[in-house]
């Protein structure tokens, strides 16, 4: 757990650290305490406790940024605010919850001292469609609702014993999370039946099309545009949509599949390389590489870690309280 103090002018170099770059402003003399756990692969999960502020994202930061990826959701433990995105205003008390984005401005303001869980993800880890996800943005979360209390209480004490925690247990205990989320915000969102239309439904077919190809080796860009009967530049303005481009999306898809085989008992005598290959990687050097850059070892030291590890939802399951 890393532990950082600041003042009222360190908020924005703050902000742009551990969540999204933006303006704040703060009345003289204003501090903050802020509390974070590092779950891994981009997830961080923290506890932020300070005074009243307003935070913008302007039209620029939002056009021009580099982490239009990023995804923050909010639990408001206490305090009184007001969060805008999208067109819609959300009041904040007690136990309610937010989502926003990085790819689009917004303004939050907090009108007293208040406290919040925060948890910092990429975009792609959400398992809802595009436009579902830009239509939970700014809309605030019930306390009261059951997938809404779950979710709070499980990032609560998932922030107490995160310290307790193996890196592969954090991860994976980061991922429910996301689970949990993705859940909740269904209570939230309004029916979006056709997405964007033909594009979102192009989209869905290509990511299909690759999950469902990830063992072969010459799988690449201009395959996918044949394939579709679209041009190649089409292939990379529809990726752009996720914030991502083909080649990372069928990275981080081939790595997912290794990384699930290499935790999975079944496959507990196959080479790291055997399952390099049938994840598509020709080279067992280059897999070894990206796994390592993703993940921060290797794949051998991973599935050594995981077979030690046990079980993280067995640990939060036993430690979680009651609704």
């Amino acid at each position: 757990m890393q532990i950082h103090e600041f003042a009222s002018g360190e908020f924005e170099d703050v902000a742009g650290e551990f969540f999204i770059p933006v303006i704040v402003r703060t009345a003289p003399g204003v501090r903050g305490r802020m509390a974070v756990q590092d779950l891994g692969e981009g997830l961080v999960l923290s506890r932020l406790h300070s005074g009243p502020r307003s935070a913008d994202r302007t039209d620029r930061m939002a056009a021009t940024a580099s982490e239009d990826d990023r995804m923050l959701f909010v639990v408001q433990v206490a305090g009184q605010g007001r969060f805008s995105q999208h067109n819609r205003l959300a009041e904040l008390g007690a136990g309610m919850g937010f989502l926003h984005e990085a790819r689009a401005p917004f303004t939050w303001v907090s009108q007293t001292d208040t406290r919040h869980l925060v948890l910092s993800f990429s975009r792609e880890l959400l398992a809802l469609r595009a436009p579902e996800i830009t239509e939970a943005c700014g809309r605030s979360m019930d306390p009261a609702s059951p997938a809404m209390h779950t979710l709070a209480a499980y990032l609560d004490r998932l922030f107490e014993i995160a310290d307790g925690l193996t890196l592969p247990q954090r991860l994976d205990a980061g991922h429910a999370a996301i689970d949990l989320l993705a859940m909740a915000l269904r209570d939230v969102v309004p029916s979006v039946a056709g997405g964007d239309g033909p594009a979102e439904v192009l989209l869905d077919m290509m990511l299909m099309h690759v999950r469902e190809h990830l063992a072969d080796p010459h799988l690449q860009v201009d395959e996918l545009a044949r394939r579709h009967h679209v041009s190649v530049s089409h292939v990379y303005t529809l990726f752009e949509r996720i914030g991502s481009t083909p080649a990372s999306y069928l990275r981080e898809q081939r790595l997912l599949a290794a990384q699930a085989m290499l935790a999975d008992p079944r496959h507990a005598r196959l080479a790291t390389s055997d399952i390099a290959a049938v994840a598509g990687f020709v080279d067992r050097r280059t897999f070894e590489r990206a796994f390592r850059r993703q993940y921060g070892m290797t794949p051998g030291n991973w599935r050594r870690e995981r077979c030690r590890s046990g079980s993280a939802s067995a640990t939060l399951e036993e430690e979680m309280p009651p609704p």
